[in-house]
């Protein structure tokens, strides 16, 4: 259940943990994590139209 919770705080779905580090580095990971996991699912998107035609 810990990668569900983690997708949805990277999507703002959920607020984030408290106890999360607070590093500018960590920062910086979690947004290109966030932009990847966007990209994905865009790319998912894209292929079920493609697929449906």
């Amino acid at each position: 259940m810990g990668v569900f919770r983690q997708l949805a705080e990277y999507l703002y779905i959920k607020k984030p943990s408290a106890d999360r580090p607070k590093s500018s580095w960590v920062g910086y990971m979690h947004g290109i994590n966030r932009i990847s996991i966007l990209i994905f699912l865009l790319c998912l998107v894209i292929l079920a139209i493609k697929l449906l035609r």
